[in-house]
Parts: structure tokens; C-alpha cells; sequence
């Protein structure tokens, strides 16, 4: 075992108070010995002090613990020590400085040059300075951890972020920092505390010739439309393409190797997200009571954090999911508390299964806006339990649109989804049943409801404004394809793909909340809202485009020898290869320049109304062909499959 090993792990083993008192004596000696060299120097003295010499050796480390101990030198780590420690070392030696040579003055001791009271701090400040960059460098390298960093590093951005990520590097030695690199020409071939930085052109070379493992994104305050090319740019490269936090966590100093993030399912979108229009996002909300159904499902609980930053003055959560709920509740009223806002957030477990309960809240709260988002949304699943999906997500909109019709609610929200156009399975079939309900009441001045005892309700008179929101699939969400292949590439693979030609659009957890909301705040009644999404994007192309930025190769025929395999596993019940967004054509435009409206056929209350009776006995008793019979004559475009092996509801 080499000496300095040897060394080095009896002294990181010690106590932290014993380690503290090792550093202190190592304090008192340099004093001393930068009080012998200061004479040695200005006399030419070697030996034992002469006069009143002894009195300087006294005061140097009387005056220097104290200070010491003072700004804190005795809390650092050695091995952790940086800028910031060393700036403070000299600052301590600043003020021992005056001290002492003020001191040197006042008492006037025989054979003491006053020159001494310079020469001794500048000395001790040299070795202070350089016993604390000694211990950094000698025992970082046996703390513990593998003395070999894990990857090579390359920093795509030599401005502060990157200057701060570098100095976290340097501590922890995980990674080997190879180069900078920035787009600003005018820095190409300069460097930062002796690491070059280098073009963007020059990156290719650099990855082959240097071996880099990593690239890091330290712009934090990039714009997305620069930030996606820069992405496009390396994501053919071997290497794994991670990010840093935002603006707020750098700018309070909090980077570690930790934060080092995967990129952002927006980086994965490759487009710009849709921006919000400030005038139209939700600027009816404030001051109101809000409830929001499936509040703590991931469309559910993004549109109760946008909503509570509007300062409604009631926001109330409906779900029947336990956990979720909790959740939710949890985080925004601590939202609530950090940014001072004055909503009172209501936790409600409910099902919108039970009419009753619905009704119960809504009398008790009387919402002014309602946006509904529960719903069973997992393709297979419903495929294999078409009664609970039926009975979810058609009369589960009915029950809440019933009660909020009664207490008054004046704007009623559904979140659908662009697999109820033309849909070839039982959940888009639903979902577009539950958008025939809307678009009936909203066209209705008043109704009357067939209750779930088989009753029929008074007449209700009709206050409400109904909307419903079509998008595509959401990125990150529960379920989604983006989670999936992170866990696949984690575990090796392979990553599973149902067909090499399915296509689909993509949005935002935070766009499609956003979308919901400014949609309703635009809508005057049965209106059917959705979005300019732009170009759809291959699931094939996601999952090569994740693999390539986690820097892994495909294993395919040209390259069998790659890391991870791209595994086809075909389309699964109900499931399209294309979505689309509208029935008909010729969608009008709204005063959000990417919000479209639709413009669809429906059927009238009075003759939609003893279907939904019909559907609910064959939901009721589980009559799956009776159900899809009728979905067939309702929904345009179903064309119901064969459902394959699974869990199929017995009701």
C-alpha cells in the first residue's frame, strides 16, 4: 500500500472532533514556523529567539485560533475544499494581519523589526493556504470513493452554470472533465482553470479521440427552440446527454452531481411546447370555488396546481384514489404556503360512479367551474373491462354533469382525448359517448336525468356552459410511453414498440393542463376544443431518439453488436396506428392561435336519453355485445375488435 495511503486512512478515519483538533496544531505549528522564517528572513536569525523576541512566537498563534475559530475554518472538510473556503482562509489571515502588525507597533519589543508584522502574515497566509489545497488534492483521492471517476465529461456551456457544475465535479470525482464546450466563437480555445473549451463543430473528434462517456446541458436558461438544436445536434453521438436544474436551483448554489437530470420529456418532444395565452388562462377562477375530478391523476393534478396559482377561493379535489389524493392535497397546500396564496384546498374521496356523493358535494360547495378529468384511459385495460368503462367514463360524466347542472355550476370541462375520434376501441368509444352527453345537455335549455334507481329527476334547468378538450398523448404521465422506455433502458432493454408505423401526437403534462384551461375560459357551449399539435411523431423514433441520448446504440441486423435492441411486439387490442384529432373538416380558429374548435354531429337529449338507459342496464348486467352495439351506432367511425387474453370484469 503506497505511503500517502497509508497515511491518509487513519486520518479520514479519526473522529470529527479529533480531526478539528489535528487541523488546529497543524495551525499553531505553521504560526510558529512562519513567525521563525520572518526573522530568518529580515535578520538572518536561525536560533532560539534573542530579547523580547519570544513575546512574537507567543502572540502569533494566540491571535490566529481565535480568529480561526471565529470565521469557521474549523467546520470545512479538507478534502471539500474550494474557492469559497480559501477566499475565507485569506480573509481570517487579513485580519490577523492587521492585528498583529497594529500590535507589533504598540508594544515596540526589543529586537522585533517592525517589517516582521508584514512579513509574518504574508508567510502565513502562503501556508495556510497551501496546507488547506494540499489536503484537498491528497486526500479527496482516498475518501472512500473509487479513486477512478465513473465517466469522461464534456460541459456544453462555458458560462456560469458550467463554471459551478465543474467546481461540484471537482469535488465529488466522479467524472473526468474533458472540455467545455459553447457556441460563442470568440471562446474556442480558451479555457477555464486549465480546461479547454472548444466549438461545437469540434465535439465529434473530441468524443471519438478523448473517449467521452458524458455530455451535460449546463444552460439552464436556454430557450427551447435553441435548446432542442443543440440536442438534434449530439444525439447521434455515443454518449449520454443529461441536463441541469432550472434558473432557481443554480442560482441558490445547490448543484451537485445528484441534480444531474435526464433530459426533459420536452427535449424528447422535439418542438417547441405550446405557449399560454396570459389573457386567457383561467382569469374567471379567482376569487371562485373550483373542482377538479381526478385530482390526483397526472392531467388532474397539473390543472389543480395551475388553478390554485389563479387564487380560486375554494379548490376542491375529487378522486377515488387514496394515495393520489394525499399526494396532491399535500403539495399544493404547500404550494399554497410558499407563494402566500389564499385558496383553501378541500380533499374529497369520491367515485363519480356514486350520483349520490356528487351530488352531496356539489350542493355543499357549489362549484362555479367544474373540469372533469377522472376517467379509466388505459387502452388495453378498458378493452378487457368494457362495463367499468362504460359505466366510468360515459356515466361518470353524466353523474357530474348532473350534479353540476343542479347546483349551479356556470362552466362544466371535460378532459378527452383524440382517440375518441373514429376510435377503434372501447376507451375512445367512451370517451366520445361521454362528449355526445355534453354536447346533448349543452343544446337542451333544460332536462330531465333518468336517475340510477331508475327514476326520473325534476326538470333541471340549464345554467351550465359545457366544454370538452380534445389532445393527444401526454408525455410522463401515468402509463405513458416515455416512463416505460425509461425503465426499459435502465433494465438493458429491450424497448418495446406494439408496431415499427404507429404514430402519435404529443403534448405536455403542463400544455395539455394549460390547453383545458384556456379552453374553457373561450367556451360558449358545447363546444369541442383542440389543439394545433403540429407534426405527429413515430413511438420507433422516440424510443431511437431516447436510446441515442442515453448514449447507447441500437442492436439491430447492421449492428448486432449494439447496446440495446429495439423490440416490436405488436398492435395490442383496440390499439390504431393513427390518431386524429377531428371528425369532420374545417375546424374553426379561436382566439388562441393554436387552439382550433371542432365542429361535430351529435344527438339531441330527447333521443339520446332512452339509449343511456339501454347502455346502462347492458353496463349494469355485462352484456359486452349489447354495449358495443351501441357504441357502434353512436360513436362515427367505431368498429369494435376482437378482445385478447386479459382481465375481463365478470360484473
Amino acid at each position: 500500500m503506497p505511503l500517502n495511503k497509508l497515511i491518509a486512512q487513519p486520518l479520514l478515519a479519526l473522529p470529527r472532533p479529533l480531526k478539528r483538533l489535528v487541523v488546529l496544531a497543524l495551525d499553531l505549528v505553521l504560526a510558529l514556523v512562519s513567525v521563525w522564517a520572518a526573522f530568518y528572513l529580515r535578520v538572518d536569525q536561525t536560533g532560539l529567539p534573542q530579547l523580547q523576541q519570544k513575546y512574537v512566537y507567543l502572540m502569533a498563534p494566540l491571535l490566529a485560533i481565535p480568529l480561526f475559530v471565529r470565521f469557521g475554518l474549523y467546520r470545512a472538510i479538507f478534502r471539500y475544499t474550494g474557492m469559497a473556503a480559501l477566499a475565507t482562509t485569506a480573509k481570517a489571515v487579513g485580519v490577523y494581519a492587521l492585528l498583529f502588525f497594529f500590535a507589533l507597533l504598540w508594544f515596540k519589543w526589543e529586537g522585533v523589526p517592525r517589517s516582521v508584522g508584514l512579513i509574518q502574515p504574508l508567510l502565513f497566509l502562503l501556508l495556510v493556504g497551501t496546507s488547506r489545497a494540499l489536503a484537498r488534492f491528497w486526500l479527496a483521492g482516498w475518501s472512500g470513493k473509487a479513486r477512478h471517476a465513473a465517466g469522461r465529461l464534456l460541459i456544453y456551456g462555458a458560462g456560469e452554470a458550467g463554471v459551478q457544475t465543474a467546481s461540484a465535479l471537482g469535488a465529488a470525482r466522479q467524472f473526468v472533465l474533458l472540455g467545455f464546450i459553447d457556441d460563442d466563437k470568440t471562446k474556442a480555445g480558451r479555457s477555464i482553470n486549465g480546461v479547454d473549451i472548444m466549438a461545437p463543430d469540434a465535439v465529434a473528434d473530441a468524443v471519438e479521440r478523448m473517449g467521452v462517456t458524458d455530455i451535460l446541458l449546463a444552460m439552464p436558461s436556454l430557450d427551447r427552440s435553441s435548446r432542442n438544436e443543440i440536442i438534434n445536434r449530439l444525439r447521434n453521438l455515443p454518449v449520454h446527454v443529461r441536463t441541469l436544474p432550472g434558473m432557481g436551483d443554480m442560482a441558490s448554489g445547490r448543484v451537485t452531481i445528484q441534480d444531474f437530470q435526464e433530459l426533459d420529456v420536452e427535449d424528447l418532444l422535439g418542438r417547441a411546447p405550446v405557449p399560454p395565452d396570459a389573457t386567457l388562462l383561467a382569469s374567471y377562477l379567482a376569487g371562485k370555488v373550483v373542482l377538479v375530478t381526478g385530482a390526483g391523476g397526472s392531467i388532474g393534478s397539473e390543472l389543480c396546481r395551475q388553478i390554485a396559482q389563479e387564487k380560486p377561493r375554494q379548490l376542491v379535489l375529487v378522486d377515488h384514489n387514496e394515495f393520489g389524493l394525499y399526494t396532491i392535497h399535500r403539495e399544493l397546500e404547500g404550494l399554497c404556503r410558499e407563494h402566500g396564496l389564499p385558496v383553501e384546498v378541500i380533499p374529497l374521496l369520491a367515485s363519480v360512479g356514486n350520483f349520490g356523493r356528487l351530488r352531496e358535494i356539489c350542493q355543499l360547495y357549489r362549484p362555479a367551474t367544474v373540469y372533469h378529468a377522472a376517467a379509466y384511459k388505459h387502452v388495453p385495460l378498458v378493452e378487457s373491462n368494457p362495463s367499468e368503462g362504460v359505466l366510468n367514463n360515459v356515466f361518470g360524466t353524466l353523474n357530474m354533469a348532473h350534479a353540476a347542472m343542479e347546483s349551479g355550476a356556470a362552466h362544466f370541462v371535460l378532459v378527452s382525448t383524440d382517440k375518441a375520434v373514429r376510435p377503434t376501441n372501447v376507451m375512445g368509444a367512451t370517451k366520445r359517448m361521454a362528449e355526445l352527453v355534453l354536447q346533448a345537455l349543452a343544446a337542451s335549455p333544460s332536462v330531465r336525468f333518468l336517475l340510477p334507481d331508475g327514476t326520473q329527476s325534476h326538470e333541471v334547468a340549464n345554467n351550465t356552459v359545457f366544454a370538452m378538450v380534445r389532445f393527444g398523448n401526454v408525455l410522463g404521465s401515468s402509463g405513458s410511453v416515455v416512463p416505460l422506455f425509461r425503465k426499459q433502458l435502465r433494465e438493458g432493454g429491450p424497448l418495446t414498440v406494439t408496431h415499427e408505423e404507429v404514430t402519435r401526437y404529443f403534448m405536455t403534462i403542463p400544455e395539455a393542463a394549460q390547453l383545458v384551461l384556456q379552453a374553457g375560459a373561450m367556451a360558449h357551449g358545447g363546444d369541442v376544443f383542440v389543439l394545433d399539435m403540429g407534426r405527429p411523431v413515430k413511438i420507433v423514433d422516440l424510443a431511437r431518439r431516447m436510446a441515442q441520448l442515453s448514449g447507447l446504440s441500437l442492436r439491430d441486423e447492421n449492428n448486432p453488436d449494439g447496446d440495446i435492441e429495439i423490440r416490436i411486439t405488436g398492435l395490442r387490442p383496440g390499439e390504431k396506428l393513427y390518431e386524429e384529432l377531428l371528425i369532420g373538416d374545417n375546424p374553426e380558429g379561436t382566439a388562441h392561435e393554436r387552439i382550433m374548435k371542432a365542429h361535430e354531429d351529435f344527438v339531441a337529449w330527447p333521443e339520446l336519453a332512452p339509449i343511456l338507459v339501454e347502455m346502462r342496464q347492458a353496463a349494469t348486467q355485462n352484456n359486452e355485445a349489447l354495449m358495443k352495439a351501441i357504441l357502434t351506432q353512436l360513436v362515427h367511425g367505431y368498429g369494435p375488435q376482437d378482445v385478447g387474453p386479459g382481465i375481463r370484469a365478470q360484473g
